[in-house]
């Protein structure tokens, strides 16, 4: 007997929701002229870094899902909880990295084979989410754009999707995060972003042996098995069932139908009902043909061009074309000025991306100082944080954005519709590395950040500066080719003692009883030549 299609023989009401869906779109764009087609020359014509992206400079995200209920080892639980290879077998990234997962779980919940990842959703309650609250607080920290992980690797939907079962308002909170958040920060004229992590949901190792689930470059690794996918196939256990509900949520479905009907089905859901601003990508993208990637980008930007609204795209590596995708950096920034802008997407958390219990949350002065970093150096920054499972923000989070939100209310000017000028800094402290995953450097007040807007020229110091600052980018007759500087101030108030230049830089000192700030930014005006 021919073996009949997977969809239509286990989904065939799903798929006429999914043609239906995908029909109405078509109708609806079918009579207006489509700038963009599904090749690099027509998408290129999209400014790829729209203004409002550049002045805005930070956002805020969150990753949340029914990974939280666990509050154990990350946003990557659902994975994790099915590996159980011991210390002995481990040659993973580093000694002890994820190791009894599965024994952790089965301790907890029980063996995964009689409570799974999609068990674990039903208790995904979110019953203290209030998206007025949260809007409110992304608002105070200075973040001027904020949205949802709309779907991570798990493929559970953080919306009321028709193309999943595994939504959001159907299973766990009941609600509609995504819609309920979209509309609380409007109110507040914010702009609006999804992110997007489901690249990683496809099952792509059906049938494949252990030694072939771990080959990766070429060697063997504990920890990239399965690498290409989210969830391992194990016989057995419910990543490999062949329930039809199940295979949506754990991505057993062949790729053909999966690429075009779950991976791009979801994203042009999300588009025609929330209308983001920005939708943002994670790794693995690559995996996607290129024939997906650009029928989504010309989908988006078409209806953009409908909405009469500057919308944008990121990527990480070379996974889009820089032509009209704007590049991001995950925990990690530019060691230099570059002439491109690009964003910075971290967490405020030194490890996990989602809540776990014990979350050990970065000081604000680290995130502030590398806030001040990535826009010198023309970047932006898209700041995570980790809500529990019940909704709730952790106080210790509440206080670093707040933190964040009073030095911006104060020193604002130096950062927002801001440029960078001719070079991005100055100092002792230098950068290891650059690109994704830098480390983490302990600034000083002697390292200087500028940007400039109009006349104006901001110089940073990341600290306060207890003695006579010498700032040598701006001295006198330097190759810059600096005018006279006119008048300097600081943006938080009558503080400074003196200030000259010369031949060897410009010279600040505060008075005694100047307040101690994180950051001081000084703004430096110029005789007009």
């Amino acid at each position: 007997m021919k073996k009949m299609n997977f969809i239509t023989q286990n989904y065939k009401s799903f798929l006429i929701v999914i043609l239906f869906f995908i029909s109405c779109g078509k109708s609806k764009s079918s009579s207006i002229e489509k700038k963009y087609m599904p090749t690099e020359s027509s998408l290129s014509k999209h400014n790829a870094s729209p203004d409002w992206f550049r002045n805005a400079k930070l956002g805020i995200y969150f990753t949340w899902g029914p990974y939280t209920v666990a509050a154990n080892t990350n946003e990557w639980y659902p994975r994790w909880m099915h590996f159980g290879i011991d210390s002995i077998e481990w040659n993973g990234k580093k000694p002890g990295y994820h190791i009894n997962r599965l024994d952790w779980h089965t301790r907890k919940f029980g063996h995964p084979s009689k409570f799974g990842y999609h068990d674990m959703i039903k208790e995904f309650t979110a019953e203290k989410f209030n998206a007025d609250e949260w809007a409110k607080l992304f608002q105070k920290s200075g973040a001027k754009f904020a949205g949802p992980v709309a779907m991570h690797h798990d493929g559970y939907a953080l919306w009321g999707s028709k193309l999943t079962p595994w939504n959001s308002v159907d299973i766990g909170p009941n609600r509609d995060i995504t819609g309920e958040l979209f509309a609380a920060l409007r109110k507040r004229d914010m702009k609006v972003i999804t992110t997007f992590h489901h690249a990683r949901h496809l099952q792509r190792y059906k049938g494949k042996n252990l030694q072939e689930a771990t080959q990766r470059y070429g060697h063997l690794d504990s920890y990239h098995m399965f690498w290409n996918s989210h969830y391992p196939w194990i016989p057995g256990l419910p990543t490999s069932s062949e329930d039809p509900k199940l295979r949506i949520l754990y991505g057993n479905i062949p790729e053909k139908e999966w690429l075009n009907f779950f991976w791009l089905g979801v994203l042009k859901e999300v588009i025609d009902k929330y209308q983001p601003d920005m939708i943002w990508f994670d790794t693995w993208l690559d995996l996607i043909p290129e024939k997906q990637r650009f029928e989504f980008a010309s989908y988006y930007l078409n209806k953009a061009e409908t909405w009469g609204k500057e919308v944008m795209m990121t990527h990480k590596n070379e996974d889009m074309p820089h032509t009209f995708s704007t590049e991001d950096f995950e925990q990690g920034r530019r060691d230099k000025l570059t002439g491109a802008p690009w964003l910075t997407d971290d967490t405020i958390s030194k490890f996990s991306w989602s809540y776990i219990d014990g979350l050990s949350v970065k000081p604000a002065e680290w995130v502030i100082h590398d806030f001040i970093d990535i826009v010198s150096k023309n970047g932006q920054l898209l700041l995570n944080i980790s809500p529990k499972f019940d909704g709730s923000i952790p106080d210790d989070q509440k206080a670093v954005l707040m933190e964040l939100g009073s030095w911006l209310k104060v020193n604002g000017e130096a950062i927002y519709n801001t440029r960078p000028w001719k070079i991005y800094g100055e100092g002792p402290s230098k950068m290891k590395n650059s690109g994704h995953f830098t480390e983490h450097i302990d600034y000083t007040s002697n390292d200087i950040r500028f940007t400039k807007k109009k006349e104006a020229i901001y110089a940073i110091s990341l600290g306060t500066p207890k003695e006579e600052l010498n700032i040598i980018a701006l001295a006198k007759n330097n190759s810059l080719e600096l005018p006279d500087i006119k008048s300097v101030i600081s943006l938080n108030g009558d503080h400074i003692k003196s200030w000259n230049q010369d031949d060897e830089g410009l010279k600040i000192e505060l008075n005694k009883n100047a307040p101690n700030q994180i950051a001081y930014a000084f703004k430096i005006t110029t005789a007009k030549e």
